[in-house]
């Protein structure tokens, strides 16, 4: 049974000096942020090993006043004040999220990042290492890799993967110097594409698909692993990934580098957590500026 340690319940991004953080703020010139979440809704596109996304309304004004409920009370409410509110029923992979280091598991063991096992370290209530409580603030440089302009194409066939090699071709087109970067069976980047993550010293990555690696996979191996990518990413390096972001404003406006800022929420025996990131840029393209003003 491990002993966890900061690293192994929060991983690389916990490492991330003060310094580095000074240098991704000073990123920020234009005063422009985007979005990079989409609204999440009742019957949403979700990996099918997902619950589904549910809002529930719990108290309306008529169901108040029809039940003679004063919530207020014992103070009158003669001015038949009213409210709304609900409930939200979902996994926390819906929409624009991040997986926690807990969230794949590999062998017989079920283990995960950091000698993490589901004998010693799952309960009833979730993991007790690498969940959503440990996920850090992500403050950092952002880069996108915009694989579908590369190809002159509008979107990425199903099936279709991104390796290490586009991936540098990419980013020299883009001029970008160095990486620090309807369905389950999408295009996205291969194993090698990961082990250039691994390599460059990236903390977290993702992408505009439900799931952050090409599906099915070329990269099996023996034994066969349908998720290598993720294997490699969460669990053997503790590389954050997340998914379902919003990168067609920022690929529409041809934004290759800026701040990314991602606050994932502290859910303790949680798997991920919905963020709502912003790419917050260095500059606008002109042409972009020039279309939009």
């Amino acid at each position: 049974m491990i002993a966890p340690d900061a690293f192994s319940t929060v991983g690389p991004a916990g490492r991330v000096p003060p310094q580095q953080l000074v240098r991704a703020a000073g990123l920020v010139r234009a005063g422009r942020s985007f979005s990079l979440a989409a609204p999440r809704f009742p019957g949403m596109p979700l990996f099918p090993g997902h619950p589904p996304f549910q809002v529930l309304t719990y108290r309306t004004p008529h169901g108040l006043r029809v039940g003679r409920e004063n919530l207020w009370a014992p103070t009158p409410n003669d001015a038949h004040l009213g409210c709304m509110t609900e409930v939200v029923s979902s996994t926390t992979h819906s929409g624009a999220h991040i997986d926690a280091l807990a969230h794949i598991t590999v062998g017989h063991d079920a283990h995960w990042f950091g000698g993490a096992n589901a004998a010693d370290h799952l309960g009833d209530f979730g993991p007790t290492v690498g969940d959503a409580e440990s996920l850090p603030a992500l403050f950092t440089r952002g880069v996108l890799v915009d694989a579908a302009r590369h190809r002159r194409v509008a979107c990425l066939p199903a099936g279709s993967p991104v390796s290490a090699e586009e991936i540098l071709s990419i980013l020299a087109e883009q001029d970008i110097d160095s990486v620090r970067m309807a369905e389950h069976k999408t295009p996205g980047p291969d194993l090698s594409a990961a082990n250039l993550f691994a390599e460059r010293g990236v903390i977290a990555v993702g992408s505009d698909t439900e799931t952050f690696e090409v599906q099915p996979t070329p990269d099996a191996g023996q034994p066969s692993n349908p998720q290598p990518v993720h294997t490699r990413l969460l669990i053997d390096e503790g590389i954050y990934i997340m998914e379902s972001l919003d990168l067609e404003q920022i690929a529409a406006a041809r934004i290759s580098e800026f701040l990314f800022v991602a606050l994932p929420l502290k859910i303790r025996g949680a798997t991920g957590s919905m963020i709502d990131p912003l790419a917050v840029i260095l500059r606008l393209n002109a042409r972009y500026e020039r279309g939009h003003a």
